[in-house]
């Protein structure tokens, strides 16, 4: 089944494009974060997007960081089969290996990010509501 409501998902569409009515300054939308948060196990993106059914678990969010050794077991050649990303918001690298909320460890045994992200002053919203302020 698919979830269809006209205005709700044009809002949404709106607000992930970054324009819109929003008061608050620099607001971004956090895909990695998001998919983490409501589809831990990838398997909505798995139904969507065939190209990376061999990903398992939450790697399916971020296939760019995966070695390029690991996306050639299952058969993903960024640029080729799959495209390079557009862009990678500095925001998402705290996101990047982490685990889901409420599931098992990530797949790669991290709990954190693989580096520690550059500094930016534009981190996006949710660094100011989070209680974890160390990033």
């Amino acid at each position: 089944k698919v979830d269809y409501d006209v205005c709700s998902n044009y809002g949404n569409w709106l607000y992930s494009a970054g324009i819109g009515n929003d008061p608050r300054d620099n607001r971004k939308f956090n895909m990695i974060k998001q998919g983490l948060d409501y589809d831990g196990s990838g398997d909505y993106v798995r139904l969507w997007v065939p190209e990376l059914q061999g990903i398992k678990g939450a790697d399916i969010h971020t296939p760019w960081a995966l070695s390029s050794a690991a996306l050639s077991q299952v058969g993903v050649t960024l640029g080729e089969t799959y495209p390079q990303p557009v862009v990678t918001a500095p925001e998402w690298s705290r996101h990047i290996n982490q685990r889901p909320q409420g599931r098992s460890p990530h797949p790669r045994g991290r709990s954190g990010p693989a580096h520690t992200p550059m500094q930016h002053k534009d981190r996006g919203i949710d660094f100011y509501f989070s209680r974890k302020k160390d990033v």
